[in-house]
């Protein structure tokens, strides 16, 4: 449960995306800071939230306007808790010839310069548990023509997400990152009315067919600030609606007449109780997810090999939730399963993928086709198979969340097999984001690092890990649980993420984000050295 009364600081407060935010932590119980420029009506916001919030006008891109900010907020409470860097300077389309140094040094400072200057500042007052996020933008991962200066703001704001992450996880800092796609706010509305952007053609390139609003860009930041992402540092989530999944010519969706109504408003919340499928769920993540699911009210069906498992688990759960043994790899098997679910539950809404093997830690030459062929089998054919016959018993709004993992980024020598498999479940989940998008279901992949599961306990007994060494490789110092897994796929398949859609969101400490020599968890005992001598 997240804790309530935190200081939370939203650069970009007054625009669409940061009203939404105000919205979101206000509903935590949060202290909200809200602060944009001169004449944004931030003042007359934070006014209207009561007395105990705060307005700044500040410009981002002035060092010295940030740091007497940043004074008046310690002497109001003392601390800061949470910090959105969420303001930005947007795209001027502006070609490069036509490009001046003075709009593109303005560019990354406002940018870049500015996040870096409110980060440095919202550390010094954080307390062990804090949280930064920043709103990068897919202009920083994919090229973007005429625009420049926007999109080099917007990569070094993700690389210096990741290492500030590195940084300061030891400190219990987190610091993460949303990539948002086309969002429907005022910056866009304004590029179409002077030409510079044809939404129609955006929406065609998107394979949900739509732009993102406001509340889905807030909704994902929220989350990476919440004590449910506790594990998660380092990671930048696109937010997308399938954007970087689609990689080929022509449409990704057909024409959309018009304006789609749920790009301008918010569908009513649903709490009815969904239908969720959750396979290896006998014990470790599986079950973690599964129980995560009951308890948001979901109606579970827990699937495993292990049937004594998988009905103990279910049992445990309450009379609503039912267990299914089943080979995932066995094409019969996973077909009698979903024709059971059609027929007890009508369909269903939602499906965790999460049953998978480990290899044998053997070197490639001595590794066996028939090896291979059974982690590929269970991986990711079992996988496959789960996804296909859960989309035929889905409607609009399904959701399949994939299991995936940090060795698809990072390959761990020798499991070959194994990382083989997490990469081709990383490259399904965009297949399928991009050709089921039109149709209203979505897929994300949630890549866990090192978690602390009978697995891994039985690696580390056999010899085979060194627990030890991948704590201080870990920049938060100690493996996840299964709970922050859950956690993280709870929330994927939740309306509060209904634009993402292929994305793979890192679950593991800030171990994809290290990129230096020695240990990760070892940064905070140098700094503190090197102050000393």
């Amino acid at each position: 449960m997240d804790r309530s009364g935190r200081i939370v600081v939203i650069t970009g407060a007054a625009g669409g995306i940061g009203r939404e935010l105000v919205a979101a932590f206000l509903r935590d119980g949060d202290t909200i800071v809200a602060v944009d420029q001169a004449g944004s009506g931030v003042l007359e916001l934070a006014a209207s939230l009561g007395r105990e919030h705060l307005g700044e006008e500040c410009d981002i891109g002035s060092e010295a306007q940030i740091v007497a900010m940043f004074d008046r907020i310690s002497a109001r409470y003392g601390r800061v808790d949470v910090l959105i860097n969420n303001a930005a300077l947007g795209p001027t389309m502006t070609p490069t010839v036509d490009t001046g140094v003075d709009l593109f040094r303005r560019t990354l400072s406002v940018n870049l310069i500015g996040p870096f200057v409110m980060a440095r500042e919202a550390a010094k007052r954080m307390p062990n548990g804090g949280a930064i996020v920043n709103t990068a933008s897919l202009a920083g991962v994919l090229g973007n023509p005429r625009r420049n200066a926007y999109s080099a703001s917007k990569a070094g704001l993700i690389s210096l997400t990741k290492s500030l992450a590195c940084e300061w996880a030891s400190k219990g800092i987190r610091v993460c990152a949303v990539a948002p796609g086309y969002v429907r706010t005022p910056m866009v509305a304004e590029l179409e009315r002077t030409g510079k952007a044809d939404l129609a053609a955006v929406r065609r390139r998107v394979p949900m067919g739509r732009m993102a609003r406001p509340d889905e860009m807030a909704a994902a930041l929220h989350f990476l600030a919440s004590d449910r992402a506790r594990y998660i540092t380092g990671s930048v989530l696109a937010v997308d609606g399938g954007w970087m999944s689609f990689n080929q010519p022509g449409d990704a969706h057909p024409p959309v007449d018009g304006t789609p109504d749920l790009e301008l408003n918010r569908p009513a919340a649903s709490n009815a109780a969904r239908v969720v499928l959750v396979t290896g769920a006998a014990k470790g993540i599986g079950e973690a997810v599964a129980r995560r699911f009951a308890a948001n009210g979901d109606t579970v069906i827990v699937a495993d090999r292990d049937a004594d498992g998988a009905a103990a688990v279910a049992k445990s759960l309450g009379p609503a939730h039912v267990s299914h043994a089943v080979d995932v790899s066995s094409e019969t098997e996973v077909v009698a399963l979903f024709a059971m679910i059609r027929q007890r539950f009508g369909g269903l809404d939602v499906l965790a993928n999460n049953a998978a093997i480990s290899d044998a830690f053997v070197p490639a030459l001595e590794q066996t086709a028939a090896n291979l062929e059974k982690v590929l089998d269970i991986n990711l054919t079992g996988a496959f198979l789960c996804a296909r016959e859960a989309v035929k018993s889905m409607q609009s709004g399904g959701v399949i969340v994939n299991t995936g993992s940090i060795n698809t980024f990072l390959p761990f020598v020798p499991r070959h097999a194994y990382g083989a498999s997490k990469a081709g479940i990383d490259i399904l989940t965009r297949c399928m984001a991009a050709e089921l998008g039109p149709v209203g279901i979505r897929m994300a992949t949630v890549a866990p690092g090192y978690i602390r599961t009978p697995g891994v306990a039985a690696l580390e007994q056999s010899g085979r890990i060194d627990t030890a060494a991948i704590r201080r490789r870990i920049p938060m110092g100690d493996l996840g649980r299964p709970e922050d897994i859950a956690d993280a796929t709870l929330f994927l398949a939740s309306e509060g993420a209904s634009y993402i859609n292929g994305s793979i969101l890192y679950v593991d400490g800030g171990w994809t984000s290290f990129g230096n020599a020695g240990f990760a968890s070892d940064l905070s005992d140098e700094a503190a050295s090197e102050a000393a001598e």
